[in-house]
């Protein structure tokens, strides 16, 4: 949980570096022509991928005997810092920007431990793990295509 957390920060200040553009675009100190479709569109992206990270936290916690509301909650918790990351990025976005690139690939790599360490050899295990291992290899190649096809 702690792991999904810490990744949820910097994506918090990804959304915030870029709302803070589109706020700023047209002024003497703006940051890029950034439109709001463009922050909308990271927003969403963000948003829709949080899905699948709050169900990193809850499954588990429920295969654990934690009740179905608190390991809800525990999910929803783990992406509540992203608004809080963001919003102080739109704050202090001169002092942040600089150092983002850090920040995002502190978030890439608490998300490949917690994929290394607990979500592979858990869907390595049992009689249905070859669709873990097709469904992760199908997505890791959405992944790449999309990052060759979008830049």
């Amino acid at each position: 949980m702690l792991a999904v957390t810490l990744h949820n920060i910097p994506e918090g200040m990804a959304v915030g570096v870029v709302y803070a553009a589109f706020l700023s675009s047209g002024t003497a100190n703006g940051l890029g022509g950034i439109s709001q479709a463009d922050a909308l569109a990271l927003s969403f992206g963000i948003a829709l991928q949080n899905f699948p990270e709050g169900a990193i936290i809850s499954l588990p916690l429920r295969t654990e005997g934690i009740s179905n509301v608190k390991a809800f909650f525990c999910g929803v918790l783990s992406g509540a810092v992203e608004p809080v990351g963001g919003l102080l990025t739109i704050l202090a976005v001169s002092y942040v920007v600089p150092f983002l690139p850090y920040y995002l690939g502190f978030a890439a790599g608490a998300m490949l431990y917690v994929v290394v360490e607990e979500l592979i050899p858990e869907m390595s295990q049992g009689k249905h793990s070859n669709i873990g291992t097709i469904c992760f290899a199908v997505g890791f190649s959405v992944m790449m295509v999309l990052d060759v096809a979008l830049g």
